[in-house]
């Protein structure tokens, strides 16, 4: 017997490559090609370094109104963390607390098993159709409780409202998550549901739609009850788990939503003009609601695609797991860094 013995180990979450080259194309984290809003860049000018000596409004107020003002909620039904990986993982060690399997799709959102092994909670992972839809009567089972990424990454692909909601409906006794982080461009949120059903934890992000991936913010919007348990266990786990810059720069990032629809909207149709192409050089793909199009070429190999780009300089995400190691998920950048994988593509295809 050893210390080692007694150690929690877990096979941790693998990020997205974050390359220190130089003069890429980086198409392989769904980051945002756009920049923060306007009011982003001036507020962090203006910033008074010397607050930072003092620890950060532990409540958030700051961000929680202004994502209460934005979004017409109360406040009290607004949960913030740092990212909606810090959210989501709160919301598993709180509410998934019981023997019965939680349930989520088995190409989904990978840090989800993660956390399920991390927290010792049972899961059971709920097999994808083969166009990779989710077959929502499949959640009509018992259970302790259900996380669904809407639209899924990486497929991309969206779960109507109406089906979400029935999965909420049908499970009264457990807490429902819809994992939102792609929804700005192009799905629909069930942020309309959260006072019809008390067990629904809707959760989104300032990483995708707000450009703010590096600043990490998140949030989650549920009836006061959730959301009070939320914060219980937040409190046992980090006071301060939000640092002063982020409060005050994801309230200047949220207000100006003039320039959150306008890149989002740009975003949406460098997207569809992207679809386009690839399907006339022969790619295949779902209907994407995302930042990303999950594409594969049935002539080609997906790991022979993605290491020509990338000897190309450009970098997208391949997945190893079996039932998805021939797709690549292309995140969507500007309308010239896609007109350059294009150029690529048609280069490595002889076309």
């Amino acid at each position: 017997m050893s210390y080692e013995d007694k150690v929690r180990k877990v096979v941790p979450y693998t990020p997205g490559e974050q390359p220190k080259i130089k003069n890429i194309i980086k198409l392989n984290t769904n980051e945002n090609p756009y920049p923060p809003a306007p009011g982003v860049e001036k507020l962090l000018k203006e910033m008074d370094i010397s607050e930072f000596r003092k620890y950060p409004d532990p409540s958030c107020t700051v961000l929680v109104d202004a994502i209460a003002d934005f979004y017409n909620v109360d406040k009290n039904k607004v949960f913030v963390g740092v990212g909606s990986d810090d959210v989501l993982s709160m919301a598993f060690l709180t509410f998934f607390n019981s023997d019965k399997p939680i349930l989520f799709p088995d190409i989904t959102y990978s840090f989800y098993d993660v956390w399920a092994n991390l927290y010792r909670i049972p899961f059971r992972q709920i097999p994808l159709r083969d166009d990779f839809t989710i077959n929502s009567e499949d959640y009509y089972i018992d259970n302790g409780g259900i996380v669904i990424a809407n639209p899924n990454a990486p497929t991309g692909l969206e779960l109507p409202l109406s089906e979400i909601e029935e999965i909420v409906k049908r499970n009264p006794d457990v807490v429902v998550i819809v994992d939102e982080a792609y929804v700005d461009f192009g799905g629909v949120s069930a942020l309309s549901l959260i006072d019809k059903y008390e067990n629904l934890l809707v959760v989104q992000t300032f990483s995708k739609s707000r450009s703010m991936a590096g600043m990490r913010i998140g949030f989650a919007f549920g009836c006061p009850k959730l959301i009070k348990y939320l914060s219980d266990a937040k409190f046992s786990f980090n006071s301060y788990t939000m640092n002063m810059p982020s409060l005050y720069l994801g309230a200047a990032a949220i207000a100006d939503r003039e320039y959150f629809e306008k890149t989002t909207s740009m975003v949406v149709a460098t997207r569809e003009r992207t679809k386009k192409e690839l399907s006339n050089l022969g790619f295949v793909f779902g209907d994407s609601k995302t930042n990303f199009i999950f594409a594969i070429h049935p002539e080609r190999e997906g790991k022979e695609i993605f290491d020509y780009l990338r000897s190309r300089g450009i970098i997208v995400r391949r997945f190893d797991s079996p039932r998805i190691s021939q797709y690549l998920r292309i995140s969507i950048g500007t309308d010239g860094e896609m007109e350059q994988l294009i150029a690529v593509l048609k280069e490595f295809l002889g076309k």
